[in-house]
């Protein structure tokens, strides 16, 4: 796999996910040359220390790779924005990170000649570092044009992740898996430490921490050892 050289990168979107893919890329060498406004500065500061907060357009003007990690329905409107500025330049790196598109999304910069990615690591973003060790054991999600695929592979490593080409048409299937196994272990430890808060049980949170671990771990397992055996009585 060939590995892209350091880049210049800007980061759209100052949530939970843009600032620790930043620090991620960092980490190997590229330069974080700005990133757009948030809501919460000070968290974005502790995460990029000394990066310059710009708007998207002056963002994009001065980056080789450009990471967009904002809401999924805000997605197609800012990438066509900035194309209709003519903010895109050819040969400039674009990379999205929302499960559920592909590249497609990002055809109003193509169009433009820049070259369309999309990552989405497998991941829960708190928006600090400790995100980072999170990114070190986890998988990222991959779509690219053929030519250009060892390029967001070779992103995705340098990210932390390990990659795992997921095929344009697939995407939302792909994110239909990754919303169902967030929301459901959500749903299912509140409706627990509500019970347990109901009874009087202090901390129900840290009291359930070792048991859904633990039973999450199993079910990982036996998901991968088809001759696992049933879970015990």
């Amino acid at each position: 796999m060939v590995a892209p050289g350091r880049l210049g990168v800007g980061i759209i979107g100052a949530g939970r996910v843009g600032p620790v893919l930043g620090a991620a890329l960092a980490g190997v060498g590229h330069a974080i040359v700005g990133i757009t406004a948030g809501s919460d500065d000070d968290r974005v500061a502790a995460v990029l220390p000394g990066v310059p907060v710009l708007d998207a357009v002056e963002v994009v003007r001065r980056s080789e790779l450009v990471v967009i990690a904002v809401p999924h329905d805000e997605l197609p409107g800012l990438v066509q924005g900035i194309a209709d500025l003519g903010g895109w330049q050819a040969g400039q790196l674009l990379l999205h990170t929302d499960p559920g598109y592909g590249t497609d999304v990002l055809s109003p910069a193509a169009e433009r000649g820049a070259i369309p990615l999309a990552v989405h690591p497998a991941i829960t973003f708190n928006g600090t570092s400790v995100d980072l060790r999170q990114l070190q054991a986890s998988f990222a999600a991959v779509t690219a044009p053929a030519a250009v695929l060892p390029i967001a592979q070779a992103l995705a490593v340098e990210m932390g992740c390990e990659p795992v080409v997921i095929a344009e048409q697939d995407r939302a299937s792909y994110a239909e898996a990754i919303a169902t196994a967030t929301e459901f272990s959500r749903s299912i430890v509140q409706q627990s430490t509500g019970l347990l808060r109901s009874i009087g049980v202090e901390n129900p949170g840290g009291y359930l921490s070792a048991l859904v671990s633990s039973a999450v771990e199993r079910a990982l397992r036996d998901e991968s050892d088809p001759l696992a055996l049933p879970p015990d009585l």
